[in-house]
């Protein structure tokens, strides 16, 4: 249930409650706050079990205040770019673009223990403060940068997304640019006792609560707490060393005890409780999909199957047939999936590793594939232009989050509509992560293997043999987002890879010669006929134009999926 209690009582007295008749189930029920500014208690089926009632304008977060009070409240100054997806960031509501931009007019105001992560213009080295400073009050471009006391490292910001603040004493602090004008107050950033072990998201709101004094005066140090960081530095230090040698012991030790058998049931164990999985037993999945009853599809990998779990749950049970394949599979998946979570991302619940039976249980997606809407004439919905533009914007977001977010960088492979979910909602989700490789972040080795690819979708150093990168994501997409647009396989329309392949050039190349006039009427033959007329002319223009860089025969000229994304935004506005 939502309540609010007493957190120093021995029996934690509870003093209000939302819902106290009808308690909610305790997973995948959630408290929201909804675009129109109220607050929403739903259920895991998504019934409304309780709301705030109140007239709410631009409502950006909730506090509950030491009186034992919850409010929500506005913001001013920032505001959240996307309400759908707060790792988006903030946005600030006045205007600080490069029109009429004077740096004597511009100050910095200072967020401890936090930072943005990613967007960073470059990275500089033991720099000083006020020449990191300098550097982003110069550039009309940069959003505000962050700053590393003792490395002297200096992070300018192109952009605020993924904004984290963290309850404990931390290094990264950011400065955000503003305005003279714009007025802050003095209050530090508050954190809840509750979430004190983890870091929460960033509160556009802390802007103008979270400013201790104006910036010139702000940035003060002390030799008191250098000492402090570098005597917590080295414990943690020592800390780490211990453990690592403890861990090193305990592994020698089992190697030596247990049969191999043995061993490997011991390691598999290990991987899926720190993968935080269910674990569940291959006669359970018989009973949850009636013996395998309902397939929901096939793929390369396996066959995926609808289930209903005990709490009445629907799941997307895929099981992976080839027992040798299957295995690889399914230890990719396992060291990835578990710190993979991303609203365009199919989230995997609970895996299944029995005998030769190897088994993934994820959330089930509502309506089905992208092809099978796009592509199936038996199909009776039909996409408009706003769902096809969102689809885009939401698969690009997915594959950046593979790509550049992740603590190991995700490379797909198998980009295509059959492996784009869409929700209730019509919101994508990029599923199959059977055959996704990894590659280290700053690695030597960029070589993948072993990797399958799917015609019409598959880019030119597959043949080439050149080392697979992530811009065969990009090339992938490209493709896709010609069939979002046209609402036709590309590789229907010729048969062979070599037809396909050829067919592509020629139709990049006119679409780029198209480009470079004025002219709009062209865009109305290559787009879904199906569609209703007239459709946002802008947004089609900046699909094709990012679909033809997305399709670059040379890889290095291909867009990032970070730049796909940011490009996608500033057409949705």
């Amino acid at each position: 249930m939502f309540s609010i209690w007493y957190s120093k009582a021995a029996n934690k007295t509870i003093v209000w409650s939302a819902n106290p008749d009808r308690p909610v189930h305790a997973r995948r029920s959630a408290i929201t706050l909804q675009k129109d500014g109220n607050m929403v208690l739903k259920d895991y089926d998504g019934t409304v079990m309780w709301q705030a009632d109140g007239n709410f304008t631009d409502v950006r977060h909730a506090q509950l205040l030491n009186t034992g009070n919850l409010v929500i409240k506005d913001t001013r100054g920032y505001v959240i770019r996307n309400p759908g997806n707060w790792t988006e960031g903030c946005m600030a509501i006045i205007n600080t673009t490069c029109d009429h931009y004077d740096k004597k007019s511009m100050k910095f105001v200072k967020l401890p223990n936090t930072d943005f992560w990613g967007s960073d213009q470059q990275h500089l080295l033991s720099v000083s403060f006020q020449a990191c400073r300098n550097i982003c009050i110069s550039d009309c471009t940069c959003k505000g940068f962050q700053y590393q006391e003792g490395t002297g490292s200096c992070y300018p910001k192109a952009h605020l997304f993924s904004g984290r603040t963290y309850p404990t004493q931390d290094v990264r602090t950011i400065y955000l640019k503003l305005p003279i004008r714009v007025n802050v107050s003095g209050a530090i950033i508050p954190h809840s006792n509750l979430f004190d072990s983890v870091a929460r998201h960033l509160d556009c709101d802390q802007m103008n609560k979270s400013i201790r004094e104006p910036f010139p005066d702000v940035h003060k140090t002390g030799g008191g707490e250098s000492k402090w960081f570098y005597f917590y530095g080295f414990i943690a230090a020592f800390f780490v060393v211990e453990v690592s040698f403890i861990s090193f012991a305990w592994f020698f030790v089992l190697r030596r005890e247990l049969r191999p058998s043995e061993l490997w049931a011991a390691e598999e164990g290990y991987k899926v409780m720190t993968s935080n999985f269910r674990r569940y037993s291959y006669r359970e999945l018989v009973k949850v999909t009636k013996k395998f009853k309902v397939e929901l599809g096939r793929g390369g990998s396996g066959t995926v199957y609808k289930g209903v779990l005990e709490d009445d749950r629907q799941v997307a049970v895929k099981k992976l047939e080839n027992v040798r394949q299957g295995k690889e599979e399914f230890q990719a998946e396992l060291s990835i999936i578990g710190r993979i979570n991303h609203m365009n991302l199919v989230r995997i619940w609970g895996v299944c590793s029995e005998g030769s039976h190897r088994l993934l249980v994820s959330e089930y997606v509502e309506n089905g594939s992208l092809a099978n809407i796009l592509f199936n004439d038996k199909n009776n919905t039909l996409l408009d232009w706003k769902g096809r533009f969102n689809i885009a914007l939401g698969v690009a977001k997915g594959l950046a989050y593979l790509h550049h977010e992740c603590m190991e960088w995700v490379i797909h492979c198998d980009v295509k509509p059959e492996n784009i979910l869409l929700d209730e909602n019509f919101e994508p989700k990029i599923t199959d992560f059977g055959l996704a490789k990894l590659l280290n972040r700053g690695g030597p080795n960029q070589n993948v293997s072993h990797i399958r690819g799917t015609l019409g979708y598959i880019a030119p150093e597959w043949v080439s043999g050149l080392p697979i990168t992530a811009k065969v994501d990009v090339y992938s997409y490209g493709v896709v987002l010609l069939e979002l647009l046209s609402g036709t396989r590309v590789s229907e329309l010729v048969e062979g890879s070599d037809e396909v392949h050829n067919m592509l050039r020629k139709l990049v190349r006119m679409l780029s010669d198209k480009l470079e006039g004025d002219e709009q009427s062209w865009i109305d033959g290559f787009v879904d006929s199906k569609l209703d007329r007239p459709f946002n002319y802008a947004q089609a223009r900046t699909l094709i134009k990012l679909a033809v860089s997305c399709l670059e025969e040379d890889r290095s000229k291909r867009p990032t999926m970070e730049y796909v994304v940011q490009t996608l935004l500033v057409a949705d506005d």
